[in-house]
């Protein structure tokens, strides 16, 4: 056995020499990193030499010079003084008025009950019994569900399992308060929080608007104080979340020198959702059966503080919001619009246009985010081709910043599936990059704005989410925006058991997506 072992392993011909492109691509990743770390340390390569003869100086000053300073300081009493006031004051001024960090200490997603799971046959099977869909958009609500990238167990509000369906404003109100209310109890369960102390409530969903609002809803059923400051955010789309996170933001540093004046807890909570119930659409028109193909029900509340104090209980402290409106352009306006067909039934209508105008969106956003967020070795690279491409006038595509740079984890609308391939090819995302929004969408559907929050919760179920990690929410609505979140994690976040909507089922996951 041993001498023909010899003599195979004599005779096995060498590997053959790798090609040369692939030679080449090892010579430029080396090449880019030694780029990258020597600008990530250039400033210390400048600033070296001057701490130095500033430290050779200073060794250099005798006890006189020192006596002499001090002897002048007496003589100028009054400019002492006058100019110590002066830094007090604007000291105190400014640490009462400067930007907080804003800090995430919990969120929880809402996870309906199993008997409202959906598969394919039973969602088709309704849609048959209903009798207002004909032959041709049965067939084109069973093509979408086949391409979509939705799994067997996502879920519908109970008024459209009955048989007809239900819908109402009484079994609408009743899908809102499950979701909002099965997000806050789990919420305040895992973090001890009184409703007493939140001070700041932020609600939005797009196409459910009742009177009173749904802010109204969570305050009596709550019986939050008085003083709550609430916002109802309506007909903003799928990236309202994310809006509602900067407003509370922004309410916050109000909020903290209030709260100084009166000695109180204050805390902000976002709830985000969308309702279903009353916005099926129930008619013929292929632009808006998508809609009723995509989205699920699920929603998300976000508990938010900016008291120093409550940064050791953190999960998350957010870096930037950054907000881009397309509203200008027409083509974008009208590429998510409510609207009635021709025989009176209300639904959303995707243009096919929507991929083209949220690519548009993507790049304005990126335009301001990216200065914020990237290594300046980026930054350069990015500059200098614009440049080039500006002064040869060159068609060629301009350089995408390599983001994967900035950003450990990305939270990607699951809007649908061509949304999430989009924006893997022009961010040059590996699989694992969008694995958390490929795995949203099999396993809940779009949620709309909440969905960034199930992604989040996906990452920390897998336990990738470590101290110092930085997390990228990007979202698109309708009207058109694209809006995007950064986060930065003040510890390694563990999945909680009573308000993550994954811990059970974690396990299977990733699966295989059927195309």
């Amino acid at each position: 056995m041993a001498t023909a072992s010899h003599h195979h392993s004599a005779t096995t011909p060498p590997p053959p020499p790798p090609p040369p492109n692939f030679l080449n691509s090892i010579k430029l990743k080396y090449i880019k990193q030694g780029y990258h770390y020597l600008m990530a340390h250039l400033p210390t390569l400048f600033l070296f030499p001057l701490i130095s003869v500033t430290a050779v100086h200073l060794s250099q000053l005798n006890t006189n010079d020192v006596k002499n300073l001090y002897l002048h300081l007496q003589h100028n009493l009054l400019t002492v003084i006058t100019l110590s006031v002066t830094i007090l004051t604007g000291s105190t001024a400014y640490l009462l008025t400067r930007p907080r960090t804003v800090y995430l200490l919990d969120y929880s997603c809402y996870r309906p009950p199993d008997n409202l799971v959906v598969k394919f046959d039973v969602f088709m099977e309704r849609s048959r019994l209903h009798g207002g869909f004909n032959e041709p958009a049965l067939d084109f609500q069973r093509k979408i569900l086949e391409r979509s990238g939705l799994g067997e167990e996502t879920y519908l509000p109970a008024a459209l399992h009955n048989i007809p369906p239900a819908p109402s404003m009484a079994t609408a109100r009743q899908e809102a308060e499950d979701v909002m209310f099965g997000a806050l109890e789990n919420l305040f369960g895992s973090t001890k929080v009184d409703p007493k102390d939140v001070g700041i409530l932020v609600v939005n969903c797009s196409l459910f608007n009742p009177t009173p609002s749904l802010c109204s809803v969570i305050v009596n059923r709550y019986k939050l104080r008085g003083d709550v400051k609430t916002f109802n955010l309506g007909g903003m789309g799928c990236s309202a979340g994310v809006i509602a996170v900067d407003l509370a933001k922004d309410l916050l540093m109000f909020e903290r020198i209030w709260r100084v004046m009166l000695h109180r807890k204050a805390y902000a909570i976002v709830v985000s959702m969308e309702n279903i119930t009353q916005n099926w659409y129930f008619g013929n028109k292929k632009s808006m059966l998508i809609p009723n193909c995509l989205f699920r029900v699920g929603g998300a509340a976000v508990l938010l503080s900016n008291n120093p104090a409550d940064k050791r209980r953190a999960k998350y402290k957010l870096l930037h919001t950054v907000r881009t409106h397309c509203g200008s352009n027409d083509t974008a306006f009208n590429c998510v619009y409510q609207e009635q067909d021709e025989t009176g039934k209300t639904g959303v209508s995707l243009s096919k246009d929507l991929m083209a105008i949220a690519g548009g969106a993507l790049k304005s956003n990126i335009t301001t985010l990216g200065p914020l967020v990237l290594p300046i070795s980026e930054q350069l690279l990015f500059f200098a081709t614009l440049v080039a491409r500006k002064i040869t006038e060159s068609k060629t595509k301009p350089y995408i910043p390599d983001f994967k740079l900035a950003f450990d984890h990305f939270c990607i609308h699951a809007g649908g599936r061509a949304v999430i391939d989009e924006l893997e090819k022009n961010l040059q995302l590996s699989e694992e990059h969008v694995e958390a929004s490929r795995m949203t969408l099999h396993r809940f559907g779009n949620t709309s704005s909440s969905s960034i929050w199930y992604e989040l919760a996906y990452t920390e179920a897998k336990g990738r989410m470590k101290k110092g990690n930085r997390v990228w929410q990007i979202a698109f609505g309708s009207g058109f925006k694209c809006n995007s979140a950064v986060w930065e994690a003040v510890r390694a976040v563990k999945p909680s058991e009573s308000s993550n909507p994954w811990v059970d089922c974690i396990h299977k996951f990733p699966v295989e997506i059927r195309v």
